[in-house]
Order: C-alpha cells, then sequence, then structure tokens
C-alpha cells in the first residue's frame, strides 16, 4: 500500500483530499444543507440529526487531515527539517 501512495502524483493526492474537504466544508457553511438537515426527525445514537449533522461533518474534517498527513509522511512530504540542526549546548 505504501507503494501505491508513494507512486501517486501530488495533483492526484491533492484532488482527492482537497475535493473531501471542500465538500465537508461545503455542508458546514452553506445554511440551506443545514436548515435540510434540521428538520429530519430522526435520531443517530440518540442524538438528534441536528446535531449529529455538525458532529460528522467535523469528524469528516478531522479525518481528512489526519489522512493528508498519514499520506505526506509516508510520501517524506513532511515540512520537518526548516531548520539547520544546531547543537544544544554550543550552539553550532
Amino acid at each position: 500500500m505504501k507503494e501505491y501512495i508513494r507512486g501517486l502524483s501530488r495533483q492526484s493526492i491533492m484532488t482527492f483530499f482537497g475535493g473531501t474537504y471542500a465538500v465537508a466544508l461545503l455542508f458546514a457553511l452553506f445554511p440551506p444543507l443545514y436548515m435540510w438537515g434540521s428538520g429530519i426527525r430522526y435520531e443517530i445514537l440518540g442524538v438528534p440529526f441536528a446535531i449529529m449533522y455538525w458532529l460528522i461533518n467535523g469528524l469528516v474534517l478531522g479525518f481528512t487531515l489526519w489522512g493528508l498527513y498519514i499520506v505526506e509522511d509516508i510520501r517524506g512530504e513532511l515540512d520537518e527539517d526548516l531548520l539547520p540542526e544546531t547543537h544544544p549546548l554550543t550552539g553550532e
């Protein structure tokens, strides 16, 4: 699986994660979608749908960012080495 992820182009990864993130943001920021969901009298795990709507949306946003972090870690694209390494006592 790691080799498959490393073989993907940067554009396809950003398209997938950016699209997922954009859809979740659309659901969070576009009021008619929430108004449509707030009229539903259905409970999920005992929580009204209007509240679960926001919880699920937050989870989707969080897991999307977490997934992107994992993919970038596998591909070695994290910005961990921004500053040069210095010795703690001498500062060299």
